[in-house]
């Protein structure tokens, strides 16, 4: 674009949280722990004191008001996507926010973290990167356990069961679920951490983030009783198991159906599925979602998986203000990674590439704000872009696929492990 665009400073230090803010950032996130009735489980953690680094799994943003009380009274500093700070950059900032694009290779924000623990302070960071699609581990950066050695504090993980399941991804809100539970747990002490190697932590934190909310659901017998709790699962489920037909599924109130071969299936209070004829394919939603990934593997096994080109649209994220609109152009998700291009509002040629090798995982947003549609969000260390298709069929539940099964073949290919973490 010929005018030129403020870009968010992200070299400004960590700020410790404001003290006034402290109290206030407390009585927010009691709330809401006390109406879900949270059980915080410590196991080696009850007398821990900062600095140490603090990974939580991502599921709703009652994930935040969790580890807000689980370390309270101390003080952190969490690293929050820049579109978080939209509008709030300020109040975010105060209260100990540390900005990060996506999915990008940062030597900064490093910096920022070691400079919390040097201040004696508690680093909160979501390794996931993004809200988990179905309740499920999604792939951790496989440079976590290189960064726990080089921060060299204790390590503690916060697990939180039932996020997902009270406020799913593909449908927001507050379903009322309780009791939700969380786990915190101290993985390494710092003695333990000098003589660990790398590849052992990630092995150990791995392990640590295996959890299943829907699985957690029926264990625990706990009941949703939303009269549209399927509403928006078929964002998540795009291919029918009955027909095998892709980019037709719908849903609406309790059911996800098929629009090609009609098939309809209930979703139960307890979060199984139940077909409303004949074979119900899969009771369990993760077991449907796995479905769907090794269909694309076997895709990008046979070289055959390709995406596009797709008409989209083009919103940039230069600084915390506001989206911009870029422009429109042509988005291709191929086995070479994702190739954006298109003419800005200015007349002006846009471009961006992301090999497959640059991207072990991306974020996408399913109708993000309730009005803009789905979109995939690609990341410079300089720009975001959310970048919407429209007037095509497509299912960005897929691409996010791809992008982590590309990746995993990549891996391979280099006789490397296949998923980042597993050594």
């Amino acid at each position: 674009m010929k005018k030129e665009f403020e870009r968010f400073d992200m070299t400004i230090p960590p700020r410790p949280t404001k003290w006034y803010l402290r109290p206030l950032t407390y009585l927010l996130s009691i709330t809401d722990v006390l109406k879900h009735r949270v059980v915080i489980r410590k196991t080696g953690t009850e007398n821990l004191k900062p600095p140490y680094l603090l990974l939580c799994n991502h599921n709703a943003f009652l994930d935040f008001k969790v580890a807000t009380i689980a370390i309270f009274p101390a003080r952190a500093n969490y690293v929050v996507a820049i579109d978080g700070f939209i509008g709030r950059e300020k109040l975010l900032r105060d209260v100990g926010c540390i900005c990060k694009r996506k999915f990008t290779n940062d030597v900064l924000l490093i910096r920022h973290l070691m400079r919390t623990i040097k201040n004696g302070d508690i680093a909160v960071i979501y390794p996931e990167a993004r809200y988990s699609l179905c309740g499920t581990t999604a792939v951790p950066p496989e440079s976590l356990g290189a960064f726990c050695k080089l921060l060299r504090v204790p390590v503690v993980t916060l697990i939180c069961h039932g996020h997902h399941v009270n406020s799913p991804f593909w449908n927001p809100g507050d379903r009322g679920v309780r009791p939700i539970e969380a786990e915190f747990t101290l993985q390494y002490d710092s003695e333990q951490l000098k003589s660990a190697t790398a590849d052992e932590i990630n092995r150990k934190l791995v392990k640590a983030f295996e959890y299943d909310d829907y699985r957690w659901q029926k264990e625990k017998g706990i009941r949703v009783d939303c009269k549209k709790r399927a509403e928006g699962l078929h964002k998540v489920l795009y291919q029918c198991p009955a027909c095998g037909k892709e980019y037709k599924m719908s849903s609406s109130g309790t059911q996800i159906y098929c629009n090609n071969c009609g098939k309809r299936w209930t979703m139960t209070p307890l979060g199984e599925l139940c077909a409303d004829e004949g074979e119900t394919e899969f009771s369990h939603i993760p077991d449907w979602y796995e479905w769907q990934r090794a269909n694309v593997r076997r895709e990008i096994e046979a070289g055959t998986y390709s995406s596009g080109p797709l008409p989209v649209r083009v919103d940039t994220l230069p600084n915390a203000k506001k989206f911009i609109r870029l422009g429109y152009g042509t988005m291709v998700r191929d086995m070479t990674g994702f190739h954006v291009s298109g003419i800005d509002v200015d007349g002006d040629d846009f471009e961006m590439e992301k090999s497959v090798p640059s991207l072990y995982s991306c974020h996408i947003e399913y109708n993000y704000l309730g009005k803009h549609g789905d979109c995939v969000d690609l990341n410079t260390l300089e720009d975001t872009w959310y970048i919407y298709p429209y007037d095509c069929e497509f299912s960005v539940t897929k691409m996010a696929l791809a992008t982590e099964e590309l990746y995993f073949a990549h891996r391979r290919k280099s006789g490397k492990p296949c998923k980042p973490g597993l050594a």
